[in-house]
C-alpha cells in the first residue's frame, strides 16, 4: 500500500515561494504517475501538476503553468512541488497523489486533471496573503 506524507506548507506573502515535499513509501508500481492537487474552501479538488515515471512532459494546470515545477528525486522516494510567484488564489490544502495509470488517462476532452488517483496523502496547508 502506498503511503504519502506531505510537508513544506506554510504562510507566505504574494510573490513568495514555497517548496512542498511528499515522502513516498510502499510504491510498488512498476510504473505510475505522481501528482499534486489542491483544494480551497468550498471548491472542488483541483489538479495542479503530475508526472509519469516513464518520463515525458509533465502536466500543469493553466493556473500554475510557468510558476510551479513538479519533480522527483532519482530514487523516486520524494516528490516535490516548487511554487514561485505565489498568489492569494493559490491558497488551499495541497495533496500528493499516486496512481498506476499515466496521468493523461485521467484527463477527458482536454479538460483538467481529474482527482481520480488511487492513493492520497493527508494534505498540507498553503496560505498566501496579499
Amino acid at each position: 500500500q502506498v503511503h504519502l506524507v506531505e510537508s513544506g506548507g506554510g504562510s507566505v506573502q504574494a510573490g513568495g515561494s514555497l517548496r512542498l515535499s511528499c515522502a513516498v513509501s510502499g510504491y510498488s508500481y512498476g510504473s505510475g504517475s505522481m501528482g499534486w492537487f489542491r483544494q480551497a474552501p468550498g471548491k472542488e479538488r483541483e489538479g495542479v501538476a503530475a508526472i509519469w515515471s516513464g518520463g515525458g512532459r509533465p502536466y500543469y494546470s493553466d493556473s500554475v503553468k510557468g510558476r510551479f515545477t513538479i519533480s522527483q528525486d532519482n530514487g523516486k522516494s520524494t516528490l516535490y512541488l516548487q511554487m514561485n510567484y505565489l498568489q492569494p488564489e493559490d491558497t488551499g490544502v495541497y495533496y500528493c497523489a499516486a496512481d498506476s495509470r499515466p496521468w493523461w488517462a485521467m484527463i477527458t476532452d482536454n479538460g483538467p486533471l481529474r482527482a481520480a488517483f488511487g492513493s492520497w496523502g493527508q494534505g498540507t496547508q498553503v496560505t498566501v496573503s496579499s
